[in-house]
């Protein structure tokens, strides 16, 4: 077994491009210690229907509990959710619970989604924020405190935002206001309780080639005290451990040399992947 785990992952059952079974398959074969499924949760905005799990979780949850069968004494099976800032349901009952923030909050109050493409984030970013990308991304990182501060097992891609960049939606990200706002928003995570994941998530799919989050980020974190866990963010199975290395190179240049492994017996801290 290699020191690695995949539990940031998506299905079929959400927005994915494999079974849950298939992303499991690719998990057993890559030679992870456990396979998480985190499927998106359930929001109340109509367009995301279809997208994230239905408000009934029962389907997903009895699939997820049968692969543990199928894998029992070969490699874990987590049941885990990615809730989302809009979501309406809970991680009650859940092995672990990522939170991730998918939207932010517009001057009128309304949500607009920060990672479905350039150029809805363009339209954005010119209609309701009259081109001011510190505001928006200000008002980004709000709802990133806001999850940080629910105390997740996992904080998602706390700089989402930043997805874009290199397709044309770009930050000044060694700007003092830019990474006050993101650092108060790490700041709200507890370190204690709360693993930052180094998402490749954006490499896999073509909109990024270096993993999230920045490296001045993830050198806040070491100072707090946290530790990181590697994922892949897979939505499909020939990502499930997609960029892992280069993740691990990012951790190292942050000043880290283990991660945390998430298994059925509870957080393992291992060597970085290499």
């Amino acid at each position: 077994m290699k020191n690695i785990c995949s539990v940031h992952t998506h299905s079929t059952m959400c927005d994915g491009k494999n079974t849950l079974a298939e992303m499991a398959r690719a998990a057993f074969e890559a030679g992870a210690v456990s396979f998480g499924a985190s499927g998106h949760s359930h929001t109340p905005i109509p367009e995301d229907e279809g997208a994230v799990l239905p408000i009934d979780m029962t389907a997903y949850c009895e699939e997820v509990l049968r692969l543990r069968k199928e894998y029992a004494g070969r490699m874990d099976v987590l049941l885990g959710i990615e809730l989302d800032n809009c979501a309406d349901v809970t991680a009650e009952g859940f092995d672990y619970w990522i939170g991730s923030a998918h939207r932010l909050r517009g001057p009128e109050g309304g949500w607009h989604t920060a990672d479905w493409d350039a150029e809805t984030l363009k339209r954005c970013l010119r209609e309701n924020f009259a081109g001011n990308s510190l505001m928006m991304a200000k008002n980004y990182y709000d709802e990133v405190r806001r999850m940080a501060a629910m105390r997740p097992t996992i904080l998602g891609h706390v700089d989402l935002i930043t997805k874009f960049k290199e397709n044309g939606v770009s930050f000044d990200e060694k700007a003092l206001s830019y990474r006050a706002a993101a650092l108060d928003a790490l700041h709200a995570a507890d370190p204690k309780e709360t693993l930052l994941e180094i998402n490749t998530g954006a490499m896999s799919r073509g909109y990024r080639r270096t993993p999230y989050p920045a490296l001045f980020l993830l050198r806040e974190w070491r100072e707090m005290g946290g530790k990181v866990i590697l994922t892949a963010d897979a939505h499909s199975a020939g990502a499930i451990v997609y960029g892992y290395a280069q993740a691990a190179e990012l951790a190292k240049a942050a000043g880290f040399d283990r991660s945390t492994l998430l298994t059925a017996s509870g957080r393992e801290e291992r060597p970085l992947y290499i």
